[in-house]
């Protein structure tokens, strides 16, 4: 067999270099549309390691990692995987952006982390491509069950090359159909032909797979031609022969006066006085011809599908599916692959879910399903879209978090050291090798703040606990890679501030303190503001960008660190029902250009959704009620009230995506009667 070769697909010494293995953990961050009953017993049988029910999995996070980690629980069981990769344009990654009441919009370029995706793809031109390509494609037949199909979604640009990589990881054999999809009208190109046409090719993992024949409408043409009759109800018809074809003994017979024809009729005569009862059957005025039977046009499943599809257009920019994402797919493609190559109930994987087509198409047809994307705005959008149809069963957000930065943190500051093969049982342990782990833990986190401190651009200052550094006269704390700032956090930060009040290089000249953390606990925003009022602190909340873990975007100086939006809401309580009311919202500058920013005239334009969990009980965000806007509905329900059934304190937590896609949350506590 003919191989493809690219540079850095065999090692130095000729060995195949195999895909990157990271196998780690799915954190669920929220669930959606979940019932109070139902979550208890999730959370119940979550904290027994028994939970077994299915539920759709919407992630985010990079597909070089999310697919081996899938690998786990879903190798040889996903029945069908569709895949739109990236076509060497950087589009996938961007958005229009829309600021609601106003006349503007943007185009929301790809985030750093997002950019880097696409230098991996194709920073070193095609070589790079393939080997990003063949590590995918490699993962993905692992994760397909024996009966399932793959669809990749590619141009003219790569298509070619692709299928080479997909013939040698599933064999020549397993190759099926190279679909043409006409994506488009012709364009105005003088010099070559007009490129009007997606490819999609179509491989499975065995011989025996999920098919269902699908079929397509005739053309008037055709119905005209071939279904020229017309009864008189209006319907069309065709006559076809009613002789038997092959000698039929029990089949000859004189009917209505009609001879029987020299090798019998079609059916039988209890058939033929059915039809005849019916009005199935037309007779000639000449007893020398036959009686014919009448094919009607409405009972005909239309003309079998073929491998050119010119009968799907795009999206339009009026169409009620729309959603403002520059790659987007119609739902009419994805719901004849999915007819054609999966039955009812089957699972069906997207890891480039983009606008969110696929999971919104499995979810109308009532199959399983698991969407993945890089891009924060792609889980929003997609999230909104499922939240749009009617009955959507529920579903959880998911990303790798945490694990993903323990990962970046071993790999980049050395892993923790392996004392024995009994680890976990600390009695076991010598004192020698408690003071290593403790010493190279120490090791590992006193790099990882000084690398963070000095992308962040603050000099770090020693012999501390919970300060770690100083930039402009303000006191610098930098969050665990594990873990959220919680409010306990918050306390320590304001009590050793309070101690490093004074003189020298270390101590702050003003009152203020950067938190610097990954992930920020629900209830941060308000302990922090009652904490810092008493202390007279000015605290400030800055996300640690995900764009760190990528070293060509360090070493570029592509990092930038923002702010966390602030989100104000009211309570409102009267006996059980408790109203929440939002009443502020600001978000840092961001990518925003500053003439949309200056279209702004109220905070709620900054707000594209927001949603509520009334008795939060864990990390997770349980989405049980929601409002949004969409194309139709702009305008943004700005309170919602919810009645307790029972009393006691709850912890409601309340969730804002703004309308770039970043999420703010905040928690509020209240004590029904």
């Amino acid at each position: 067999m003919t191989e493809l070769i690219w540079d850095g697909k065999y090692d130095k010494e000729g060995r195949k270099v195999p895909p990157l293995r990271v196998t780690l953990p799915f954190q669920t961050v929220e669930t959606v549309n979940e019932s109070a009953q139902e979550r208890q017993r999730s959370l119940d049988l979550f904290s027994t390691g028994k939970d077994s029910d299915w539920r759709n999995r919407l992630i985010w996070g990079d597909k070089k990692y999310v697919l081996p980690s899938l690998l786990p629980e879903f190798a040889s069981k996903v029945d069908l995987i569709y895949i739109d990769p990236p076509f060497n344009t950087g589009a996938n990654f961007s958005f229009q952006a829309v600021v609601p009441d106003a006349y503007e919009s943007f185009v929301k370029e790809p985030s750093v982390i997002e950019q880097k995706a696409y230098r991996d793809t194709w920073g070193k031109g095609l070589d790079s491509y393939l080997a990003w390509f063949h590590a995918t494609v490699v993962m993905l037949q692992e994760l397909l069950a024996q009966s399932g199909s793959l669809y990749v979604h590619l141009d003219m640009n790569v298509a070619h090359y692709a299928k080479a990589v997909l013939d040698e990881v599933f064999g020549p054999g397993s190759f099926h159909n190279e679909v043409v999809w006409k994506r488009t009208s012709a364009h105005s190109d003088s010099h070559t032909y007009n490129h009007v046409h997606d490819t999609l090719l179509f491989y499975t993992k065995c011989e025996r797979f999920a098919w269902n024949p699908q079929f397509t409408e005739h053309s008037e043409e055709y119905q005209e031609s071939k279904y020229s009759q017309v009864d008189e109800d209006g319907r069309r018809y065709q006559l076809t022969d009613i002789t038997s074809p092959n000698p039929r003994p029990n089949m000859m017979y004189e009917w209505k006066g009609f001879p029987s024809p020299a090798k019998g009729w079609r059916f039988s005569k209890e058939t033929m006085e059915r039809l005849d009862r019916e009005g199935r059957i037309w007779y000639p005025s000449d007893t020398s011809k036959r009686p014919r039977f009448k094919r009607y046009l409405d009972e005909s499943s239309g003309r079998l599908l073929d491998s050119v599809w010119v009968d799907v257009p795009p999206v339009n920019s009026q169409a009620v599916e729309r959603v403002q994402y520059r790659t987007q797919k119609p739902e009419a493609l994805l719901e004849r692959i999915l007819k054609a190559s999966s039955n009812e109930g089957d699972l069906v994987l997207d890891c480039f879910v983009g606008s969110g087509t696929t999971a919104a198409v499995a979810e109308k047809l009532g199959r399983r399903w698991i969407a993945c994307d890089l891009g924060r705005f792609a889980i929003h959008t997609t999230r909104k879209r499922l939240l749009a149809i009617p009955d959507v069963k529920p579903f959880v957000v998911q990303n790798l978090g945490k694990y993903e930065r323990q990962a970046w943190q071993a790999g980049e500051f050395g892993p923790p050291p392996q004392p024995s093969p009994h680890a976990g049982r600390e009695r076991e342990f010598s004192p020698r090798v408690r003071g290593e782990l403790e010493g190279g833990a120490a090791a590992r986190q006193r790099a990882y703040v000084q690398f963070i401190l000095q992308l962040y651009g603050a000099r770090a200052v020693n012999g501390r606990t919970w300060l770690h550094g100083i930039k402009s006269g303000r006191m610098v704390h930098v969050g665990s890679v594990d873990a959220p700032v919680t409010p306990g956090d918050v306390t320590g930060i304001a009590a050793e501030f309070r101690k490093a009040m004074g003189t020298g290089e270390d101590a702050p000249t003003t009152n203020g303190v950067d938190v610097l953390g990954w992930d920020f606990a629900f209830e941060v925003h308000e302990v922090a503001r009652q904490q810092a009022a008493a202390a007279n602190i000015q605290l400030r909340f800055v996300r640690i960008p995900r764009d760190v873990m990528d070293k060509r975007a360090v070493e570029q100086g592509d990092i930038r660190f923002f702010e966390l939006a602030a989100l104000s809401v009211e309570a409102e309580q009267k006996g059980r029902s408790v109203t929440l009311k939002l009443t502020d919202f600001t978000i840092p500058p961001d990518d925003v250009p500053e003439d949309v920013r200056r279209a702004v005239k109220h905070w709620e334009q900054w707000i594209d959704y927001w949603a509520v969990d009334w008795d939060n009980r864990s990390d997770a965000f349980h989405n049980e009620w929601q409002t949004y806007r969409t194309r139709q509905e702009k305008t943004l329900q700005k309170q919602v009230a919810h009645a307790y059934e029972e009393p006691g304190e709850y912890t409601i937590v309340v969730k804002v995506i703004d309308i770039l896609g970043n999420d703010t949350t905040k928690a509020l506590r209240v004590a029904v009667p």
